[in-house]
């Protein structure tokens, strides 16, 4: 709430005051932002007047100065209350928001012209000749005020800058690929050679030559530095419930294609999944419990659709019995639930966003995600994904109920959050491919079913490698280019444990 304070307490105010009054606090919009100080709320006090008004500015955000003919009644250095207040609010840099009655100032006390041409040489002014002129231009200017601090927005929020962001704080390497992923996927018209500047303009994520909201979420270096809530937390609950302490838990940073590729990584890292035969090829082919495409394209929907402006973030829980992807985020007025699940128009909350994911091939254009994870779901022999709002809005994939005795307490019953004797499967995956020889870690990655490098590296090699189921082959040098990654003899021992598929 931003505390207005309103000057002036001459008497020829009375009816602008009354009506300026009522109407701050009547105003839907205006009511929801500010609180409008005037001395007639004032109680009687044995406190002097000049000093609580005086008191009152200090404590205000912005001065709105009412100024006419008369100066106002002097003290015993001459000078109005007006006067002390306005030169009070100066010396404070409080923001100065002055209106002036009438288009001339010679019938003014000479007093009170004086004081218009010190606010003149210091602010913008404005003149008005009624009460409604005068409404009319507070209210314009304090949704000047609002729009300035980013309060309010008539654009939407992927193409409003990004307040402190300059070119400096994107990654060239990120807009790089993303032109060669564009050229390929979509027929992207820039070249690989395009510049930083060429690549947001054609994109038109520039606003005022500045980067906007959605160029920072796209290709900035730490986006969650200018948009906090800009991060996706995954977890994974063994049971039905959330519940305390949390398995697997892991909160994801970086820009928007990075959060879809780490939170889609970890999904799939929990999930079972089975290899089949080599009969038709050389490669097995390998299938997961819930379908990859379906997962990617509910976080994606997710990440690309939710409100920015919330303070929430998306949220993906991996349950026993179903994977749930939250977005603090709602429909948009001309969609409802039942459409989703019929053909309908693509009508992104994120235009800009949106166009840059379609450009790199992680969303399609034509509005067809939800049914196309509906179509896949049932492809897969699964229910149909549910749609919720709920505090936001929530996809549902229900997983394939659990083999008998797998899950402690069982689906229907009392679960216990706990289960028996189970590897997560991206485990039980990466110590089979090295059980033979030593691989790699882009060999290992490959096993495991993840696709974000750095994700891999930091949140499950490195867990292998401290619980020392796997080990360097070059301990001493870790990062050597000949390095490999053998299993050891605990990480036989929990294959030997453990079915051969999971």
């Amino acid at each position: 709430m931003l505390r207005l304070f309103i000057s002036s307490v001459q008497s020829e105010f009375a009816e602008e005051r009354r009506a300026l009054r009522g109407y701050l606090r009547g105003d839907p919009l205006l009511g929801r932002f500010f609180d409008a100080f005037f001395f007639e709320d004032v109680p009687a006090s044995n406190r002097r007047a000049d000093t609580v008004f005086l008191d009152e500015v200090s404590r205000c955000d912005i001065y709105v100065g009412l100024f006419g003919n008369d100066y106002g009644s002097e003290d015993t250095e001459g000078i109005s209350p007006t006067q002390r207040e306005f030169e009070h609010a100066t010396r404070l840099r409080k923001p100065r928001l002055i209106f002036v009655k009438g288009s001339e100032d010679r019938h003014k006390h000479p007093k009170m012209r004086a004081l218009i041409r010190q606010a003149s040489n210091e602010l913008v002014r404005r003149r008005f000749g009624t009460t409604p002129e005068l409404i009319a231009s507070v209210y314009a200017a304090l949704v000047q005020v609002l729009e300035d601090r980013e309060l309010i927005r008539y654009g939407p929020f992927d193409a409003t800058a990004c307040r402190g962001a300059t070119f400096a704080d994107l990654d060239a390497e990120r807009m790089a690929w993303f032109i060669r992923e564009a050229r390929r996927a979509r027929a992207f018209p820039l070249s690989e050679q395009a510049t930083a500047q060429e690549l947001l303009a054609h994109l038109n994520l520039l606003a005022n030559k500045q980067p906007t909201n959605a160029a920072v979420l796209l290709f900035g270096r730490q986006p969650q530095r200018f948009l906090l809530s800009s991060e996706v937390k995954c977890a994974h609950f063994h049971g039905i419930e959330v519940a305390k302490p949390i398995p697997s838990y892991q909160v994801f940073k970086g820009s928007l294609f990075a959060l879809v590729d780490q939170a889609v990584d970890f999904v799939l890292s929990k999930l079972n999944r089975s290899v089949g035969t080599r009969a038709e090829s050389a490669q097995a082919p390998v299938a997961y419990e819930l379908p990859p495409d379906a997962v990617r394209e509910a976080i994606v929907n997710a990440v690309a659709h939710r409100d920015y402006t919330s303070s929430g973030s998306v949220q993906v829980m991996l349950f026993a019995d179903r994977l749930e992807v939250w977005n603090p985020g709602t429909l948009t007025p001309s969609l409802t639930l039942a459409q989703l699940r019929e053909p309908h128009g693509s009508v992104p909350a994120n235009p800009l966003l949106a166009e840059a994911l379609y450009l790199a091939r992680y969303i399609e254009r034509m509005g067809t995600g939800t049914r196309d994870m509906i179509r896949l779901c049932r492809e897969a022999g699964l229910p149909e994904p549910e749609f919720d709002v709920r505090d936001g809005f929530v996809t549902t994939l229900r997983r394939p109920i659990p083999v008998t005795g797998q899950v402690a307490g069982e689906v229907t019953g009392q679960v216990t959050g706990q289960v028996t004797g189970q590897v997560d499967p991206w485990v039980l995956r990466t110590l089979s491919a090295c059980a033979e020889r030593p691989l790699k870690s882009a060999e290992l990655q490959a096993a495991a079913g993840l696709r974000h490098r750095e994700t891999f590296q930091r949140n499950y090699l490195d867990h292998l490698l401290r619980e020392g189921l796997v080990a360097r082959t070059i301990p001493d040098k870790p990062k050597s280019r000949l390095q490999r990654y053998r299993l050891t003899d605990k990480g036989r021992a929990v294959l030997a444990n453990q079915p051969s598929t999971s």
